[in-house]
């Protein structure tokens, strides 16, 4: 399959209603190959597109069970990730603006927890046997799999409390 390069410079320097027809001619052409997820927070000219809406959890969710070839998350980076993580083999995961950030999800870096983890076991000695780490879904991927390797958990906030319940069931600290 060939894949063809898309410059969106020069996509989001069109006008409007430029921008809007070529997003319809675009939804036209790939039909049914393409599902757009559109989370809540977007704005109207955007979200007006959504095949799906909802919470960033919702949508990936929703996304992995159609037949979509193709899954545009338009959203920030850590939707577009638990997209793909949840979706097939064969689906792909698209984040159309690859500047769209979150700023809680950028408060924590692998590099900052993995230091902070050292540190703890440098004064517990293994915090493996001490302490569940656990991660918000507003997270980078390279986070969630540190919990995970680590016996941890990702969270929720619909499903905070019973995460939380779980992670001290098995050690002693979060």
């Amino acid at each position: 399959m060939q894949v063809a390069n898309i410059t969106f410079d020069r996509f989001n320097a069109l006008a409007d209603d430029q921008a809007q027809s070529r997003i319809l001619a675009a939804r036209e052409k790939l039909g049914q190959r393409a599902v757009i997820l559109g989370h809540h927070y977007q704005r109207a000219d955007v979200y007006r597109h959504a095949d799906l809406t909802g919470d960033s959890l919702k949508l990936a969710r929703l996304a992995s069970q159609t037949d979509a070839e193709f899954i545009v998350f338009c959203g920030v980076h850590f939707m577009a990730e638990v997209a793909d993580i949840m979706s097939r083999p064969e689906q792909i995961a698209i984040l159309p603006d690859l500047a769209a950030g979150c700023s809680m999800a950028d408060m924590a870096s692998l590099a900052k927890v993995e230091r902070c983890w050292r540190e703890l076991r440098d004064m517990t000695g293994d915090p493996d046997a001490l302490i569940t780490p656990v991660t918000y879904i507003n997270s980078a991927a390279d986070l969630k799999a540190f919990c995970g390797e680590h016996g941890g958990i990702v969270c929720t906030s619909s499903n905070a409390a019973s995460i939380l319940e779980w992670s001290l069931a098995r050690r002693e600290k979060v």
